[in-house]
């Protein structure tokens, strides 16, 4: 065969390869049922994310898981100085380190879990901007990070109630639905925040006000029996009021029954929180990749 025909054929068998390859194109699932499937088959991903971020956070630190707990220890400490025997606020017949730390332990795990997803998707821009997974993995894997501090600051409010002799009554059975209840609030705020900081960068300077003045109007140094109770409902539209309320009632069994008018308001929020969060983060899932 003469080298111009060989050459020619060679020309010709290539342009038939290049029609024949198939184009795959990786994009984010426009259908709900197929993007949960996604989720499923990511999470390893998920995993080795949030076990990077708890191996990041005490990387060459001295005292390592520990700072988990004296963040809230300080804090108790802090409060219990200035609402217990400076201004003698009510605890409720509790002993006052005790009523703050255990409304400190779902405010930390809230304002931990703030922090951390509302930069998660900034943090791992490269990640994103490279390849395609559902981007939910990544402010939901902070949150589970917060979670683990959290386990262990509830360790440490067990010696304590040990200590001052307190021991829970059967209303600690309804402990795992204000978990649940503080998971949605943290989950629906860091849903907005995550997907608000990547377009807007201001966000980052906002979520540190916003947690400092959260953890002052939310019930933690004192107790919410002290709101007036024409504006007590209102109050609860506040997650977190709801959730440190139940806290306190699961988990330490005295003072005042629980406001259950207060907890569905709270749980009303919350919901809101999520699904409204979900729908936004997903509405801008699609623009991430080219805007962060």
């Amino acid at each position: 065969m003469p080298l111009a025909d060989a050459s020619k054929s060679h020309e010709i068998n290539q342009e038939a390869q290049i029609h024949t390859q198939e184009i795959i194109v990786i994009e984010p699932a426009k259908a709900g049922k197929r993007y949960w499937r996604d989720l499923f088959r990511y999470r390893e991903l998920f995993f080795f994310l949030a076990w990077r971020d708890v191996l990041v956070r005490y990387k060459q630190t001295v005292i390592g898981f520990a700072w988990s707990l004296l963040r809230p220890l300080l804090t108790m400490l802090v409060f219990t100085l200035v609402f217990g025997k400076f201004a003698n606020l009510p605890s409720e017949g509790i002993p006052y380190p005790v009523f703050v730390f255990a409304a400190l332990l779902p405010w930390q795990f809230f304002s931990n879990a703030l922090a951390e997803s509302s930069m998660s998707l900034v943090t791992n821009a490269n990640m994103i901007s490279k390849v395609y997974f559902p981007r939910l993995v990544v402010p939901t894997s902070s949150v589970v990070v917060s979670f683990i501090d959290f386990l262990i600051a509830l360790a440490f409010l067990v010696l304590l109630m040990f200590w001052y002799q307190i021991m829970p009554g059967r209303e600690v059975l309804l402990l795992p639905f204000f978990v649940i209840l503080a998971f949605c609030a943290a989950m629906g705020a860091g849903l907005w925040l995550s997907a608000l900081t990547v377009k807007y960068r201001d966000f980052r300077y906002i979520v540190p006000f916003i947690v400092q003045f959260g953890l002052f109007v939310s019930p933690v140094g004192f107790s919410s029996t002290i709101v007036p109770e024409r504006w007590r409902l209102l109050y609860s539209l506040n997650p977190m009021v709801g959730v440190i309320d139940g806290f306190r009632w699961t988990i330490l069994s005295g003072g005042s029954n629980i406001y259950v008018p207060g907890v569905l308001a709270s749980l009303l929020t919350s919901t809101a929180l999520l699904v409204s969060g979900l729908w936004y983060f997903r509405k801008t899932e699609r623009s991430f990749a080219d805007v962060i």
